[in-house]
């Protein structure tokens, strides 16, 4: 949540909004917002903290764990329609890492903007060449893509 709240503004400058779902009550999130993130980021969270105590939004996207009561940490890219494009759920002694979420959403955009007509190989990265799916990329994708390539 911290590493997300540091570099917020990231997403916010790729139009991406974040919402953080727990099944904390809104005055626990008050009490972490103002007792422990705001020293690990200027000003604490930034963005929404919804509260899900009975776990129905974790029930929808299936990260709800009914024994424990609790959500495993779960991080869902939304698109402008409401169809989730990605989802990543790890348990939690593992951390995600940021950077991989930008180049997602990145890349998301980037295959959105060509209307379908590109797709973005392992590890593509903005101003890198995508993929043009057609008849004739079919047993050709080697000429134009290696995992080698890969970062």
């Amino acid at each position: 949540m911290s590493a997300v709240a540091d570099k917020y503004k990231v997403l916010q400058d790729l139009g991406v909004e974040v919402i953080s779902v727990s099944v904390d009550s809104h005055f626990v999130h008050k009490m972490w917002n103002d007792n422990e993130l705001v020293k690990m980021v200027e000003g604490g969270v930034p963005f929404h903290m919804a509260s899900d105590q009975a776990g129905n939004i974790g029930k929808a996207f299936g990260v709800y764990d009914e024994n424990q009561g609790i959500e495993m940490r779960g991080r869902f890219i939304i698109d402008p329609d409401g169809v989730i494009q990605a989802m990543e759920v790890l348990t939690p002694p593992v951390g995600r890492k940021f950077s991989e979420t930008v180049r997602q959403v990145q890349a998301f955009q980037h295959v959105r903007a060509s209307k379908g007509t590109e797709a973005t190989p392992a590890g593509w990265e903005p101003g890198e060449p995508a993929l043009k799916p057609n008849p004739d990329l079919v047993g050709n994708v080697w000429k134009v893509w290696k995992p080698s390539m890969e970062n």
